[in-house]
């Protein structure tokens, strides 16, 4: 690895890397594309139309360097409800389109910053989650299931999946990657055309091992240019009178907004360099993205953090690996489709395998756990969500709890207390802390109250660059109250209230 940091403008200098780490996540991005489009109930191409895009528009327009967009899984029960709520798919294109205007606005009014107020603890459990999803959907794919078939295991499937598994398992060797050969040609391509040989052994010697055409990749086949072209889809601009149209498109770009810059934040952790993508400027290459998808009939698209751990784990060092597969998607559905529509989904499977494991190492549990509950909790809480609801729902529970370890900790921070010895008067000194809040009040109304009868109690505000008037309010009022318990009250840079003076 070169020890100069690479710059985020698009540069040929790490082509090295960036090549076969785009070879890499279009093995990854391929099946990703194509089953996120079956799940929304649109058309196959239409995923592949908003992968394309999302490699090559937005990484030219970003200002990420490993980020990779494409159609997002968090958005497929959106896109499946505005179709049938719409009544079309040209329908729902439109509001794509819209999406991604309102989303470019978004980048001119400096939206982008919120994406900063995410704990990591938050981030890093969205990761995990994603990799635990990962490996529950994919594994039974490896195994030859097959949805309404009753097959639940099919041996050509799982002996496949397996040999892929050890391909690149043994390509992750730190041994393996001082031989340039290992460096030059990812594992994963390396498994995917060792599954593909191995599932034409097994037609052509061993028919009852042999996959069948639901195992294997599906990209509609072009038989022409003509018929190529026919397969792009246009909005439908008569729905511009359907105020449902302009409901869909606020909740897509609110959502594909949110999703973005949760994985934009995500993958600057991922990142090697630790560059830090500008956030505004990811918002309009996104909704420059989701108008010219929509308007071709891709699917709406935001930055995808699994295609982008994909790309970190096999070395990508700047955009040129995302535009890099978006060329590779390009090139599979003008001229290879027929030919990878041999490749097994158990292969890719695999591969998608591989990348949910390093998403959910045994490791990282370990270590959040270290860290303290105030860490772990919000951590563990969010993937848990993210298991039994959505990926959006999942990261405001856990902001919820993160949030809760704020207050509780600022709730504690309130204020330091010193007491004097008896014998030099049993004088008690509160300093308060920098910023005291209404989150405060309580501990500091139940301090004041315990407060021992015949004592000297001086209340210092000096440090405190605010003060919440319900604060000011309690001290004030103690004072006054103070001379029934013969306690005498002296007030430092505490600020008036009701014109009473706090000096």
């Amino acid at each position: 690895m070169r020890s100069d940091k690479p710059s985020q403008a698009l540069t040929f200098k790490y082509i090295k890397e960036d090549l076969p780490a785009g070879l890499v996540v279009f093995l990854v991005a391929l099946p990703l594309c194509l089953g996120i489009a079956l799940a929304s109930g649109a058309p196959l191409f239409s995923g592949i139309i908003a992968g394309i895009v999302g490699g090559i528009v937005v990484a030219f327009a970003s200002g990420s360097s490993i980020s990779v967009s494409g159609p997002a899984a968090g958005l497929t029960v959106i896109v499946l409800n505005g179709i049938t709520e719409l009544g079309s798919f040209e329908a729902f294109l439109l509001a794509v389109v819209l999406a991604g205007i309102i989303q470019v606005v978004l980048g001119y009014l400096k939206a982008g910053s919120i994406g900063y107020y995410f704990p990591s603890s938050v981030i890093k459990g969205m990761l995990a989650a994603i990799g635990i999803i990962l490996l529950i959907k994919q594994t039974p794919v490896a195994m030859g299931y097959i949805k309404g078939s009753g097959q639940y295991f099919q041996n050509g499937a799982l002996t496949i999946a397996l040999i892929s598994l050890a391909i690149m398992i043994i390509w992750d060797l730190p041994a393996m990657k001082k031989v340039t050969l290992f460096k030059w040609i990812p594992g994963a391509l390396v498994a995917v055309v060792v599954g593909t040989l191995l599932n034409g052994y097994f037609t052509s010697s061993m028919p009852t091992w042999a996959l069948n055409p639901d195992q294997l990749v599906k990209l509609p086949v072009a038989a022409s240019a003509g018929d190529f072209v026919r397969q792009f889809t246009l909005p439908d601009f008569s729905a511009l009178t359907n105020y449902h149209v302009y409901v869909m498109a606020f909740t897509i770009a609110i959502i594909a907004s949110l999703e973005t810059l949760l994985s934009t934040e995500a993958a600057d952790k991922l990142d090697p360099f630790k560059r830090i993508t500008p956030t505004n400027r990811e918002l309009k290459a996104q909704g420059i993205g989701n108008i010219i998808s929509g308007m071709i009939g891709g699917l709406p698209l935001t930055a995808v953090i699994v295609r982008t751990s994909a790309n970190v784990n096999a070395g990508g060092k700047t955009k040129l690996s995302a535009i890099i597969h978006g060329i590779f998607l390009t090139v599979s559905v003008i001229g290879l489709a027929t030919i990878l529509n041999k490749i097994p989904l158990a292969c890719l499977a695999a591969v998608l395998l591989v990348v949910g494991y390093k998403l959910a190492k045994i490791s990282l549990f370990k270590s959040m756990y270290k860290l303290g509950w105030e860490q772990f909790l919000p951590f563990i809480i969010t993937i848990i969500a993210v298991q039994f609801s959505d990926l959006l729902k999942g990261i405001a529970l856990g902001m919820m709890v993160s949030i809760f370890y704020i207050l509780r900790e600022n709730y504690k921070r309130d204020y330091t207390i010193h007491h004097d010895k008896k014998e030099d008067g049993g004088n008690v000194h509160i300093k308060l802390a920098e910023n005291v809040s209404f989150i405060n009040k309580g501990s500091i109304l139940k301090k004041l109250a315990d407060l021992p009868s015949d004592s000297v109690v001086h209340i210092d505000g000096s440090a405190s660059h605010y003060i919440d008037l319900d604060v000011v309010e309690i001290i004030h009022n103690f004072k006054e109250t103070a001379v029934l318990k013969n306690i005498q009250v002296q007030l430092t840079k505490i600020p008036d209230f009701m014109g009473v003076s706090g000096h």
